[in-house]
């Protein structure tokens, strides 16, 4: 691994904003360019509105199963964060390089872009996929159109590694999530009227106890995988909106909560509990007062959860490039889940720590790097084995 070339890649890609609510295109120009005088190809996968797009190279024979190195260039918000450094300049302090994203996770890609010269100088018998996607932050989206188009390649990958920042630890699980967003729609009356009136704030407090309900009971008695620091499966109400005045019986209110489920629970089946609920218990009731009175869901997001063997084949190859022989799951979700749904295997393993991410001066260490830079090493010696 050539340290100085890592760091000069990441110290390009740290230079684009690419926050979720931003354009990507940018920085997968520069990629593009970088890829362009490598000789390698390249292919977009953009999104509906052109203006972001997921990238996929290929170095090495297609004609076989290879290997997917897979990492997304969108980042968090620096907003209302007190960085001491420019968040999107990389600044060195100390063996550490900081600025958004390079943590989450431009610190992998880099790895990945500074090893093609290297995986060019060998004769790769198994391909190694480059696959850089956008808006993982918000919900692991972009990823979806990558999955879809390795539904027209010939020849299937065999595995993923997803290079969020495990500080290079082997991860096997992540938990699935499922979030929601309910929206309560009541009668307004005068507060010394409630009776005549439907509560919108009321019927959606009813409903955010069943959620509290439900987390309570997967606490109390749910399934347990003692890989997860939280154990069992998950349930939390974090937005609620609604009500403008003491003296009035609120017509409307919001509420947005989430499910994050271990294998052994499916977030599909808690949410439709909860759905169950409020149209078979609470509308009722409701609509007997007015009958435009309702309660109605849309999804927010959701991804699936990671649950790979740790005896099969793409979790002793992730230990032995790796050199650790410790196995984890995470409560954070990454886009591992997405390839596995689709019947590719797949790790979590990449440098940093996810403690660093999203928060002011996110660093990397280069120590960090040069183990990525290891794995990616191996990997190159194994597929050209």
């Amino acid at each position: 691994m050539d340290v100085a070339r890592t760091v000069s890649v990441l110290e390009g890609l740290v230079g684009f904003d690419t926050t979720s609510r931003n354009s990507n295109l940018a920085l997968v120009d520069w990629v593009e360019s970088y890829l362009d005088r490598l000789g390698v190809g390249h292919a977009r996968v953009p999104d509906e509105t052109g203006t972001k797009s997921n990238l996929i190279a290929t170095i090495g024979n297609p004609d076989v199963p290879g290997y997917i190195l897979s990492g997304h260039t969108d980042v968090v918000p620096v907003d209302g964060q007190n960085w001491s450094s420019d968040p999107f300049r990389l600044a060195k302090r100390d063996g550490r390089l900081y600025g958004r994203g390079t943590s989450d996770m431009k610190g992998f890609v880099a790895c990945c872009l500074a090893a093609v010269p290297d995986m060019l100088t060998r004769e790769l018998k198994q391909p190694i996929h480059l696959a850089f996607s956008y808006d993982e932050e918000v919900g692991c989206i972009g990823v979806r159109g990558i999955i879809a188009r390795l539904h027209d390649w010939p020849v299937r990958p065999a595995a993923c590694f997803v290079g969020e920042p495990t500080c290079m630890q082997v991860v096997i699980g992540h938990k699935a999530k499922r979030s929601v967003a309910a929206t309560v729609r009541g009668r307004t009356v005068h507060s010394s009227l409630a009776p005549l009136g439907v509560n919108a704030v009321e019927y959606a407090a009813r409903v955010i106890s069943k959620i509290r309900d439900i987390a309570e009971r997967l606490a109390r008695e749910g399934a347990r995988d003692p890989l997860y620091d939280v154990p069992h499966s998950t349930a939390h109400t974090g937005l609620v909106h609604g009500g403008s005045a003491l003296n009035i019986v609120p017509d409307q209110c919001t509420f947005e909560y989430e499910f994050r489920t271990i294998a052994a629970d499916d977030p599909n089946v808690l949410a439709e509990e909860v759905a169950s609920y409020a149209r078979d218990v609470l509308e009722s009731q409701m609509k007997a007062v007015a009958p435009e009175a309702g309660i109605t869901f849309r999804d927010r997001s959701s991804f699936p959860g990671l649950d790979t063997a740790p005896n099969s084949d793409i979790v002793g190859l992730s230990m032995a490039f790796s050199g650790r022989n410790d196995l984890a799951k995470v409560a954070f979700g990454t886009e591992a889940g997405g390839y596995s749904a689709d019947g590719i295997p797949s790790v979590v393993v990449g440098p940093g720590s996810i403690d660093q991410a999203h928060k002011a001066d996110e660093f990397i260490a280069v120590s960090e790097l040069e183990k990525c830079g290891v794995f990616i090493d191996r990997l190159i010696e194994h597929c050209s084995a």
